[in-house]
């Protein structure tokens, strides 16, 4: 039963999985994918162990589970649940990606990383970010992994302080990173956090710019800056969607648009899809895992 045909389970909780992610597996090379919608945290841990002793422990790498949805910490707490469920010798591969999140913030810090160097000595290492819209579920899982990457990062909202510094918090605790939070309503607030950042990260909601082309102009710190908003008007006033190292309007930096941003998330979604269509041994994909492939690619 070593060469057992791959099996892929795709769980959402909520009404429907994905298509992106159907088709990325399929694209991948997965034939026999299985759908599962509405699935609570509560059943994790039966659906889990149904797809383990379903097959013969020969066959258990070639099984394998991906979470879906639209919130970071559900998809954490599912594939937390459905690992804890696992023992010898029936492991099963993990991959968490809700939204595409978890890939496409791996690759915008891969991406910012790569534009840093030269630029800053260090890179990342102790580089001032502000990711705005972090209370998303792409700026959120960003601002982890480039917590993790050691830079010194702010997750920002327009929405006021709680909401952020509550999901700082969680992640604090979750991730053991480093992270502040910080509100910007107005023009003034976003310009006082511009005029200290290295790194400008746009991961709010689409078709909304959340910086204009005068704040960006004015921002003469700015080292990088990036969007992941492919609906027009952009988030970063000036960055276009290929942009890819593309003059900032502040005469220093270099702007990242969210085409350049998805390419990268492509090739790191569906070289992660491949790697467990091929793995011999059961793997779990967690945050250091997708931004080590990125890195790789990017």
């Amino acid at each position: 039963m070593a060469d057992a045909a791959p099996i892929l389970h795709m769980i959402s909780p909520l009404s429907q999985v994905s298509p992106f992610d159907v088709n990325m597996a399929f694209d991948a090379g997965y034939a026999r994918i299985a759908p599962y919608a509405h699935v609570t945290l509560d059943e994790m841990r039966a659906l889990t162990q149904d797809m383990m002793f379903s097959r013969p422990p020969a066959a258990a790498a070639r099984t394998a589970l991906f979470i879906g949805g639209r919130d970071a910490s559900l998809a954490l707490d599912m594939a937390e649940a459905a690992r804890a469920a696992l023992f010898p010798p029936f492991e099963i591969s993990i991959f968490p990606d809700p939204s595409g999140a978890f890939t496409t913030a791996a690759a915008l810090i891969a991406k910012v990383e790569r534009r840093l160097a030269g630029r800053r000595p260090g890179a990342l290492t102790g580089a001032e970010v502000k990711v705005f819209g972090a209370t998303g579920v792409v700026g959120s899982i960003a601002a982890v992994i480039a917590a993790g990457a050691g830079a010194r990062v702010t997750m920002v909202s327009h929405r006021g302080l709680t909401p952020v510094e509550i999901k700082a918090a969680e992640f604090r605790r979750r991730f053991g990173v480093e992270l502040s939070g910080a509100g910007a309503e107005t023009d003034a607030e976003k310009a006082d956090l511009l005029a200290a950042s290295d790194v400008v990260l746009c991961t709010g909601r689409a078709g909304i710019e959340i910086l204009s082309a005068p704040l960006i102009a004015a921002a003469g710190r700015v080292l990088v800056a990036a969007d992941v908003n492919a609906v027009p008007p952009s988030g970063i006033a000036g960055i276009g969607a290929y942009d890819d190292g593309a003059p900032l309007a502040n005469g220093t930096g270099a702007g990242i648009g969210a085409l350049a941003v998805g390419d990268l998330k492509y090739r790191v979604q569906q070289a992660l899809f491949q790697r467990l269509l091929a793995a011999r041994q059961a793997q779990f994909l967690d945050l250091s895992v997708m931004f080590a492939l990125a890195r790789e690619l990017a």
